[in-house]
């Protein structure tokens, strides 16, 4: 995949990257000094010390109403978000932060950056969504530009990634049961013990997170795990049953875990060997965000199905698609499967704006050269409290040893600094930033994340 699509992609780049809404949000993007980023709103302030300033009551406000109307299935931060350009937001109260989450990827091109804008303003007062009981003028160029990026034959579209994850198994089970041979009603997933896929019934099937299935079951059958970078236990867990493979090149929620080098590789050759298909999951790595277009071709592999969203949809619209081979697509009959708003044209425009942004604003590269900086500054960290620093392109993972801390109190520290990041499964700090991020924005943030693990190295001290 990685070769015989890059004349292609080749074909979409531009000039030089702008690296976001560079220039154009004044408001919010801050200009890198050698200390702290300027600009902004004018009286702003990077950051809140929670200690110095508590929560303003209009924030407090808004913060009782979600926890008193909304179901309690989140924890957010103590930030109320209001508004952002390029790399950066504001709270309601004006400070500001650099965004070093990007929404989990679905911000891989800034907020509010204005071409993606521009596309869903002019594509609204046309035409928002008819249902696919119609064909419309914009989902025919989406479609035909994912295959050809891809390298595979058709795509069907979806909205949020675990929408496409069930296309997926559902494709995957009816291939094995129509092309494969497989008895009905006995076809089998395999997925990757740490996975992530989603919140569906048939993704926490998969998942061997305790609290994703407490409570949630019965599970539908059919759904295995192994471990995850270990191609032998992929081959001994396969049977004349199984019909697919779903991994996630790299794992995303499961705290940024790159596999060892060659296993997709060799996944690929378990799977064209025992006729399994292999599908990868590349709702939070693809477009960019590891320093390819997809992450899986960092191993040079050509799988049968590809997942995508998050990003598809340019921060602005959830916009997913599963992409695959004629041979898995050809199960798919007029009602077998559907989505009302999938391939909406307004969808399908936002979505090719994305693309288009990615490839002219050279934003895969700009992705792998400040992702190769990045850890590199970061490795550092390693020591008392950081037990690894690891990733690809701007996909990183700071682990903290748990023996000593949690990854909680660096984000709360970070935050209060006006850096926006999140912990996953307690011990990772994750650190992916939009992919036009400004490098001098970038590198105040490194500073800034040194200089938290050194007070919080500190702080431990003193408390022993």
């Amino acid at each position: 995949m990685a070769t015989r699509n890059d004349d292609l992609r080749a074909s979409h780049s531009g000039a030089r990257p702008r690296g976001g809404p560079s220039g154009d949000d004044d408001d919010l993007r801050a200009s890198h000094s050698g200390a702290r980023p300027r600009g902004g709103p004018s009286g702003s302030r990077i950051g809140r010390d929670a200690a110095a300033e508590p929560l303003s009551d209009a924030a407090l406000d808004l913060i009782a109403r979600e926890r008193q109307f909304g179901a309690r299935n989140y924890d957010p931060l103590p930030v109320v978000l209001a508004r952002g350009e390029g790399s950066w937001l504001a709270d309601v109260d004006g400070h500001r932060y650099l965004d070093l989450m990007s929404a989990y990827s679905a911000v891989s091109f800034g907020h509010a950056h204005p071409r993606i804008v521009g596309a869903l303003i002019a594509q609204a007062r046309q035409l928002g969504v008819t249902s696919r009981a119609y064909f419309n003028d914009e989902l025919p160029a989406l479609l035909e530009r994912l295959a050809q990026l891809t390298g595979l034959d058709r795509a069907l579209p979806a909205n949020g990634g675990a929408e496409a994850v069930e296309t997926a198994i559902k494709a995957a089970r009816k291939w094995g049961h129509k092309v494969k041979g497989i008895p009905d009603g006995r076809a089998e997933i395999i997925g990757c013990a740490g996975n992530f896929h989603g919140r569906t019934i048939a993704a926490i099937g998969l998942s061997t997170e305790p609290q994703y299935r407490d409570g949630f079951g019965p599970f539908p059958p059919g759904l295995a795990t192994v471990p995850y970078g270990d191609a032998d236990a992929l081959a001994a867990a396969i049977t004349p049953r199984t019909a697919a493979f779903l991994v996630e090149p790299i794992q995303g929620e499961g705290g940024i875990v790159v596999p060892p080098p060659g296993y997709l590789a060799r996944c690929r050759d378990i799977c064209r060997e025992h006729r399994v298909l292999l599908i990868c999951d590349e709702i939070q790595t693809g477009l960019g965000r590891t320093g390819r277009f997809l992450a899986c071709e960092h191993d040079g592999i050509e799988p049968d199905g590809v997942i995508l969203g998050k990003a598809l949809g340019g921060g602005l619209l959830p916009v997913s698609a599963f992409i695959a081979t004629n041979d898995v697509m050809q199960v798919f009959h007029p009602g077998d499967h559907g989505s009302t708003f999938g391939g909406n044209p307004l969808a399908a425009a936002v979505a090719i704006a994305a693309l288009d942004v990615l490839f002219e604003e050279k934003l895969i590269e700009r992705s792998a050269e400040l992702g190769a900086w990045l850890l590199s500054e970061l490795q550092d960290l390693r020591g008392h409290v950081v037990s690894d620093v690891r990733g690809r392109g701007l996909f990183v993972g700071i682990e903290v040893d748990a023996r000593y801390t949690t990854a909680r109190p660096v984000v709360d520290r970070l935050l209060a600094r006006g850096i926006l990041s999140k912990d996953t499964h307690g011990t990772v700090v994750r650190i992916a930033p939009p992919l036009n991020i400004p490098r001098e924005d970038l590198a105040w943030a490194i500073g800034e994340i040194h200089a938290v693990f050194r007070e919080l190295e500190r702080d431990l001290k003193r408390a022993a």
